[in-house]
């Protein structure tokens, strides 16, 4: 009878892992080190140039400070919050704001479709695109003196825009720089100066869309403004959101044209807030009043900033967050 062996069968162990070492797991990738010292010249720059001037204006504001006490400025008195309730009640500021506020927000609302519109035009590849592009930038690059200066002799009621009116049988006896016309003339002139920049910014996003999109799109058989709406304006909404802002922001503080344009003392519908300050401080020789109400400018502008860079930041994946 045949003797039989058993086979002894052994399951195959798993490999050894590496030996693990204490806290290693727990700890977050190193980052490389950054030379944060290479900002030093901007930051001290920036503290020059912007911290220091603001905390000067936000001590003047606290101070009666004019033309008597100006020598002395660092023993005027004290009048803590009364320049703030000054330039609230009997300064004019609340007409100011409204004016800069309604100003700035029509003439973006105006200048934003012309913009888009112009980008529009030169995004394609077409013969002389170059030059169009050119011609389209005239209107950003004039400073803003130089354009205040041109349409001002433009619109003087001997001007060339009353003979034009008059010879199209329109009147052309308007006064457009007093009275109630001048808030319609300052709108229509900083539409004609600022359009160029929405342009800019709308034009430097469409440069970021795909042609795989469009021909996504056309195949879906999207018609013109469906192709905008629903490809266009979603991909250039970051550039478009930004120059917005800050075009808004620029024509809330716009001193140049509208100084150039009508003089002082301003006509009281184009009384904007950087005009009535600089009449506050460098002809009524109100510095504390006119440096509180800068104050309130600056904290009006920083509200929508504030809420711009909130939205960028939701709207932002995690991984930008972090980095």
């Amino acid at each position: 009878m045949g003797k039989t062996t058993a086979v002894a069968t052994t399951r195959p162990q798993p490999p050894e892992s590496a030996p693990r070492i204490p806290g290693a797991a727990a700890r977050p990738p190193r980052r490389e080190r950054r030379p944060l010292w290479l900002m030093l010249p901007a930051g001290s720059l920036l503290v020059l140039v912007i911290l220091v001037p603001f905390m000067l204006a936000l001590w003047m504001s606290f101070l009666e400070l004019d033309q008597y006490t100006l020598r002395q400025w660092i023993q005027a008195p004290l009048v803590g919050l009364a320049n703030y309730a000054e330039a609230l009640n009997t300064s004019g500021l609340l007409h100011s704001i409204w004016a800069s506020t309604a100003f700035s927000v029509l003439t973006t609302l105006i200048a934003a479709p012309l913009g888009i519109l112009a980008a529009l035009t030169v995004n394609g590849r077409f013969r002389g695109r170059g030059a169009v592009r050119s011609i389209y930038l005239v209107p950003y690059v004039l400073p803003s003196f130089v354009t205040g200066t041109l349409w001002r002799i433009v619109l003087q009621p001997a001007g060339a825009v009353n003979h034009l009116l008059g010879d199209l049988g329109l009147g052309g006896d308007k006064q457009w720089l007093i009275g109630g016309q001048s808030f319609w003339t300052l709108v229509g002139v900083d539409v004609w100066a600022s359009w160029a920049f929405i342009y800019l910014m709308a034009l430097s996003g469409l440069q970021t869309i795909s042609r795989e999109l469009y021909e996504a799109a056309a195949l879906d058989g999207t018609g013109w403004w469906q192709r905008i709406r629903y490809v266009v304006l979603p991909q250039i909404k970051g550039p478009l959101s930004l120059g917005l802002l800050l075009a808004t922001l620029h024509h809330f503080n716009n001193f140049t044209l509208p100084f150039v344009l009508f003089g002082m003392p301003a006509p009281d519908a184009v009384n904007l807030l950087p005009m009535n300050i600089y009449q506050t401080s460098f002809q009524s020789f109100r510095f504390g009043l006119g440096a509180a109400m800068s104050v309130v400018t600056l904290i009006i502008m920083t509200i929508p900033a504030v809420a711009y860079l909130r939205s960028s930041r939701l709207d932002a994946s995690p991984q930008e967050v972090e980095a």
